[in-house]
């Protein structure tokens, strides 16, 4: 067994096990106190798991849970980590979250795990040996008619920018008069696993989180083309990206060229 291998089959039971920690209020939060305090006491139950587990698992790395956090990362080894992908909807009783790892290595990601408590489905993926859905290994879409695709995208984080906000309405309106259907929801990890398990054929991001970094490797393992909005390859450092299956991406891609 490889070091990944033995790193992915610790990381899968530490996620599964902090996951299970994630609580639901009996009723969704009305106030911003409560609902700031239900969402920090998710991320911090599952940190609490998680944080101790992957560092004993590889010593001498590093971990960060900042989920919004943007742009190059220090070398070395690095968990980069989104206690509670939709953590709004887990608070709200809706079913649409997740707990995603990746390892980051050099600036590179090495291996990913993404946990979807409520659909009873854990994604992995190690770099350059592909990945599974529950140890199936998962393949993108053979679709190559952008008029039969599934589509997505989604608010990658909370905020009211105005220019922000119609760019992203302008390419919904683009991608629905080409697409089949345009999804917009959260989290964003959600769809990229379903890209990446060919039920979806494509999703776009204008943001590039780190939280974004273990389902992008997904999406990627499983033949899936990931390139900023210039058709460059995906970095963790880019502004945005394409995760598409290879028979829709360039249709897709100049869709959102312009509006980049």
């Amino acid at each position: 067994m490889t070091t990944e291998q033995r790193l992915l089959t610790v990381v899968t039971a530490a996620v599964r096990a902090a996951a299970a920690l994630v609580t639901h209020p009996p009723a969704p939060p009305v106030t911003r106190a409560e609902l700031v305090a239900a969402l920090a006491a998710n991320d911090d139950a599952v940190s609490g798991v998680l944080r101790p587990a992957l560092t004993a698992a590889l010593p001498g790395s590093r971990w960060t849970a900042d989920e919004h956090g943007s742009g190059p990362m220090p070398t070395g080894d690095w968990w980069v980590v989104d206690p509670v992908g939709g953590n709004l909807n887990a608070v709200q009783g809706m079913p649409d979250w997740n707990v995603g790892v990746s390892l980051v290595r050099d600036g590179r990601p090495v291996l990913a795990v993404l946990h979807m408590p409520v659909a009873g489905e854990t994604f992995t993926a190690v770099a350059g040996q592909g990945a599974a859905a529950d140890g199936v290994p998962l393949r993108v879409s053979a679709k190559t008619d952008l008029a039969l695709a599934l589509t997505g995208t989604g608010q990658a984080r909370p905020g009211r920018d105005a220019p922000a906000a119609d760019r992203a309405g302008a390419a919904v309106a683009a991608m629905m008069r080409h697409a089949l259907y345009v999804r917009a929801s959260v989290p964003v990890g959600h769809q990229l696993a379903q890209v990446a398990a060919g039920r979806m054929d494509l999703h776009w991001q204008f943001d590039n989180l780190r939280s974004h970094i273990a389902p992008v490797l997904l999406v990627q393992e499983a033949g899936g083309i990931v390139t900023d909005f210039d058709g460059r390859p995906w970095n963790v450092t880019g502004d945005g990206y394409l995760a598409a299956a290879p028979g829709v991406h360039a249709a897709a891609l100049e869709i959102l060229r312009p509006l980049r």
